[in-house]
Formats: structure tokens, sequence, C-alpha cells
């Protein structure tokens, strides 16, 4: 009683806590084909002060989803590598997620078991400047998806990445992780990645470098087992580690011819003289068909029956050939086994016969002498004093 008194107290300070709690608004502009990426760190929930750094022991874990639904917009993602470390939202919106949504974070103090909440409002809306038609996607092996998404590592891609380009502004497009691709969970050996799959696109036509990457004999010799075709120096290298194999390059500044409106017919084809099927199907009997799936089975399970009837039934040999060609010496042994055998059987039928010494309870082995009765089995040893 005196436990539940004692906890009455910190349950009605614990849902007290958590009802004054006001969930903090903060409005987000995404761009439709742009990556956005939202960092959740610890100090904005922990409320502590500009001069206070967030302790290194301090655990925090984050939930995410769209207000009024159980998770997050199918364009965005959340990751987060440990409880130590942010939490990150990121994706590229669609032209279909054109509007406002609300998306509501829960951070857990997984130490004091403390709550915050914080509401985001994302304002999707579409980019300005000019249109990005040349997209490149590569495969970066050398990093996580958690070390790409901080600005300064993209800036960082972007900057090594204009080498391989023609002068222009290049833009990130999206930031995919490569098991949400398929990828597999790496070995836990040191300078093992997930691999991360980043986007970019630019206004400026792809440089002859990035032509010959993804020209069909790269990708031969790739499927051989060779390097790439690589005209120029990488200079994403050494800090970003490329799978040149897998660069794909897409131009979206030469539109798509438009696919011509079907008429709809009557459903009736037209005459082709290489197709004339059948008009009319004759007449057919399947009465011999049936006979012949039914009668010859059966005809054949007849047939073996009967060969093993003659088999078990009409070859035995019988007794008497039996006999005879067994040896008389065999036959008088057998007999007298059986004769003796009968004599056992006769003998042991017969009550009046005295019962062995051998199943009286006790006796003396060297006179034949049995104990008196009614003597006490406990007092006498199992062994009697022979002299």
């Amino acid at each position: 009683m005196a436990a539940v008194l004692t906890w009455i107290p910190l349950l009605v300070g614990l849902l007290a806590g958590l009802g004054g709690t006001k969930a903090q608004q903060t409005t987000l502009h995404p761009l439709v084909g742009r990556v956005f990426v939202h960092t959740l760190d610890h100090a904005t929930f922990l409320h502590l002060p500009e001069d206070v750094a967030v302790p290194p022991t301090v655990r925090i874990t984050y939930h995410a989803h769209l207000q009024g639904h159980p998770d997050l917009p199918r364009w965005l993602r959340y990751t987060q590598r440990s409880p130590h470390h942010p939490g990150f939202l990121y994706g590229s919106a669609t032209p279909e997620d054109h509007g406002s949504q609300v998306i509501e974070v829960t951070a857990y103090n997984r130490d004091s078991f403390d709550t915050a909440q914080q509401r985001l409002m994302l304002v999707i809306r579409d980019p300005e400047g000019p249109l990005l038609p040349y997209q490149a996607e590569f495969l970066v092996l050398s990093h996580d998806v958690e070390e790409v998404l901080p600005s300064m590592p993209a800036s960082h891609f972007l900057t090594a990445l204009g080498g391989l380009w023609e002068p222009g502004e290049l833009q990130l497009l999206n930031i995919t992780s490569a098991l949400d691709r398929g990828g597999r969970v790496p070995l836990p050996i040191e300078g093992r990645k997930e691999g991360v799959y980043i986007k970019v696109g630019s206004a400026s036509p792809f440089s002859t470098c990035l032509k010959m990457v993804a020209s069909p004999d790269s990708h031969a010799r790739c499927a051989q087992g060779q390097p790439p075709l690589l005209s120029c120096y990488d200079t994403l290298a050494p800090y970003f580690r490329i799978d040149w194999c897998n660069v794909s390059l897409v131009d979206k500044s030469v539109p798509e011819p438009a696919d011509e409106d079907s008429t709809p017919g009557y459903g009736i084809l037209e005459h082709d003289p290489f197709f004339c099927p059948p008009t009319e199907a004759p007449a057919r009997d399947f009465l011999v068909d049936a006979l012949v799936t039914l009668l010859v089975p059966l005809l054949v399970a007849l047939l073996l029956t009967l060969l093993l009837a003659y088999i078990m039934c009409c070859r035995r040999e019988g007794r008497l050939k039996r006999d005879l060609a067994t040896s008389d010496i065999q036959m008088v042994h057998h007999c007298t086994i059986h004769g003796n055998t009968e004599e056992l059987r006769q003998m042991a039928g017969n009550r009046e016969v005295p019962r062995p010494l051998s199943t009286l309870p006790m006796f003396n082995v060297r006179t034949g002498e049995r104990l008196p009765p009614r003597v006490d089995s406990a007092q006498v040893p199992l062994i009697l004093d022979q002299h």
C-alpha cells in the first residue's frame, strides 16, 4: 500500500508535465524536385541555454509522422544512427506533394524518460530559377546516408563533382540510402559503409567524361569485371569513392514524343491474309477417347492381379515335396525336438508332479531339507551355515 501511495504523486506529476507541454512549431519550405534535409538536434528539444553544450551521454530518439497519419509521407524519410547522434528528415518532394503538410516530431529522452514535441509546417512549392534537365546519379560507397545529409559534406561533393562536369551550377536533387534501393547491410568491419545514392542536376550538358562513363562500352567492361572508361581525372577521390559502374545519366532537355491517341474500334479484327481463323468447328465424338482412357488402365491392373494370384497360389510346392527334399537326419532331429516339447507341456499341465526344489521359498542345497513351516523368513539368513 505504501508503494502505491509513493507512485501516485509521481504519475500525477508526469501526466501534468506531459499535458502542459506545448509543441513548438517551425515553418520550412521544401522545393519540388530538390533535396530537403532537416536536422533533429538534441539541443532543440532539451531547451538548453546557448552557452551550454549538450552532454555527450544524453540519449534521445525521435518519432516523426504526418499529422493525422501513423507514418511519414511517401517522399520523406527519417534516419538516426544511434540515440547519441542527431536525427534527420530528408527526401525530395514530387509535384503531387505540392501544398502544406504538418509533421509531428516527438523526442524521447532515454535517461530521464522526458518527452518533447515539435511541429514542422512544410510548405512545398515550386523551385525558382532555370530548369535542371541534365541529371546524374552516383553511388558513393565510402559514406552512409547520415554522413552526407549535413550541408558541409554535400557542398564538398558538389565542389568535387564540378571538376567532372561542364561549368555551371550543380544542385542536389535527391539523396537515398543504398539500403532503400535493395542494398545489403555491410559486415561490421572497419571501413565498410552502407553506401548512398546522390542525384545531381544541372542546366549545363554532361561532359565528355561522364558520357564516356555511361556509354555502352563502359557497361560492357563492367559486366566483364573490368573498370569502366574514365578519360578524365577523378576529382571526387579519395574522399568520395564512387562506383563508376552504377552511374546513370538522364537528359530531359529533349521532350519525349507524345503518345498517339488510340482510336477505339468495333472489337472486330480486320481481314488479314496471314491469319485465317476457322469459322466453324467440326463435330467430334469423344466416346472412343473416353473408353481408351478408362479401359486400358483397368485391363493392365487386371492382368497384374491375375499374375500375382498365380504366383502366390498356384506355384506352391506342398508339404510332401518339402518332406521328400529334406534329409532323414534333419527330420528325426525335428521330430525329437517336437516330441520333447509336447512332453514338457504335458508335464507342466499335470498338477500331481511335485514342485522342483528350486521353486520353493528356501531349501538346503546339500541336504535338500526344507525349512519348517511358520518360520519368519526375515530371521532366516540367505545362505545357511553349512558344517
